[in-house]
């Protein structure tokens, strides 16, 4: 696939800029966000090639910024009269406003990806090969497996943005996942593990045997895991979270709420507490969009800003929120990179890149050691959170009760039930592990989803609130 998202189009790159300067005259800010994309993936189910499915698709987005008001538009055709109908819909957004135009954002040659096509390579057949040997491997390791759901995903996208008085900014994104799920049965009762991994690479680190053997062992482990565990009690406890994936809690907890349309809106937990303390000391949070080939990486966001490490917290106090350009400049602040949209025919919205919390400086074995009586959660399912309290539900998928200091049985059914602001000034021990998730995450905010990554040591918790759940 040609790199150029005007190439055989009607609309040439020079015509573009051109007619992207006369749309955003008179306006704040703004941009032509242009998108050439390829994505396929491939699902492997109940022994047999279940789906596989590939699609294109080219776009551009047209916004105009004035104030608080946006104007967007987008279409699927990159034409002159296509651009000249967005430009005509967007100036809806002008009235009232100064017309004052946005510092463009100052570039960086940093490049956090390469441009492999991830679709390109290897072919159909080794693909569903691939799949179909996975399959059998998982199935050869255990009679009690009943189930097995292979699924691989890959994408290309390039874009182009587009502004009066900025030289043309372009990035060529990859991304792949590969996934594992696996059920077991045993004596009527059925559980089931799930493993996966993925980043901005082409697909060969993680189709290797190495690689796809790891994951399927780690499914199969966490189903039969599952299948000894026993009913969750429920209470008032101490919790250990595990390190990486439980991140997951953070994201949503507390991450959404640093995010700076809630904050300018007073929407928040977090609005007006700049410079407050609202987590424990040791506790710093960081979202940053610059660790090469992760997930949630990018090389420059939607708007074009280069990503950043944005410390959100520094040693319990807030010190920071995530930023895309109108919000920052309605707040007086600067723009961290953190514009992301889910496609040219979104605008975009301030949306975390990679968050996780800093290591500490204790030992994880010390960390259990130090639990009485509680729950050590190691994995997590999905979750609900309001931003504007922080309150939280969620669900493990992998726990363990943990008898003075001794991991003992796994539990089936916990949920951790708070509110992220609570729940950081609750931190008690931080761990020096440090781990960010395998890179499966996706983030869901206005109907819009995007690839993101989460992280963090292993954590102790006091007080959280743990519902428990009969085994079926």
């Amino acid at each position: 696939m040609s790199t150029d998202v005007f190439d055989q189009s009607a609309l040439d790159l020079d015509l573009a800029q051109a007619m992207t300067g006369e749309a955003l005259a008179g306006a704040e800010d703004g941009e032509l966000f242009a998108e050439r994309s390829v994505s396929e993936s491939f699902v492997f189910d109940d022994g047999r090639l279940k789906s596989a499915s590939y699609d294109a698709a080219r776009g551009f987005g047209l916004r105009r910024v004035s104030g608080e008001k946006t104007g967007y538009a987008h279409s699927t055709e990159l034409s002159p009269g296509a651009l000249k109908r967005a430009a005509s819909a967007v100036r809806a957004a002008d009235r009232g406003t100064s017309g004052v135009w946005a510092d463009a954002p100052r570039r960086t040659n940093a490049v956090l990806y390469g441009d492999e096509n991830p679709v390109d390579a290897p072919g159909f057949a080794q693909k569903t090969e691939l799949l179909a040997q996975i399959d059998a491997y998982v199935r050869a390791q255990e009679p009690r497996v009943i189930q097995v759901s292979v699924s691989l995903a890959g994408e290309q996208r390039n874009i182009t943005i587009l502004r009066p008085g900025m030289d043309p900014v372009f990035d060529c994104r990859p991304l792949v996942r590969l996934g594992v799920a696996v059920t077991v049965e045993q004596d009527g009762r059925r559980e089931s593990g799930h493993a996966g991994a993925g980043g901005r690479t082409a697909y060969a680190q993680w189709i290797t045997p190495q690689s796809w053997k790891s994951l399927a062992d780690e499914a199969l482990r966490q189903a039969l895991v599952n299948l000894q565990a026993v009913e969750c009690p429920g209470g008032e406890m101490d919790v250990v979270l595990g390190p990486g994936w439980p991140g997951v809690l953070l994201h949503e907890a507390v991450g959404h709420g640093l995010e700076g349309d809630f904050n300018r809106k007073g929407e928040s937990a977090f609005s007006g507490r700049l410079g407050e303390r609202v987590a424990a000391p040791g506790v710093t949070v960081i979202d940053d969009g610059t660790i090469a080939q992760r997930r949630g990486s990018l090389t420059i966001d939607d708007e074009g800003t280069p990503t950043s490490a944005t410390t959100l917290i520094e040693d319990g106090i807030l010190v920071g929120y995530m930023q895309d350009r109108q919000n920052a400049r309605l707040m007086g602040m600067a723009p961290t990179g953190n514009g992301r949209r889910e496609s040219f025919a979104c605008p975009p919205l301030p949306r975390m890149t990679n968050t996780f919390m800093r290591a500490g400086e204790h030992d994880p074995g010390e960390i259990l050691e130090s639990l009485k009586d509680g729950i050590y959660a190691v994995n997590f399912g999905g979750g609900q959170v309001d931003i504007t309290s922080g309150k939280f539900v969620f669900q493990c998928t992998e726990a363990y009760l943990v008898r003075n200091g001794k991991v003992e049985a796994p539990v089936k059914g916990a949920t951790l039930i708070g509110d992220g602001p609570s729940v950081l000034q609750r931190v008690t021990m931080i761990g020096n592990d440090l781990k960010l998730d395998p890179g499966i995450g996706v983030c869901g905010k206005a109907g819009q989803g995007v690839p993101v990554g989460v992280g963090q040591p292993t954590l102790k918790i006091e007080g959280v609130t743990v519902g428990g759940a009969d085994v079926g």
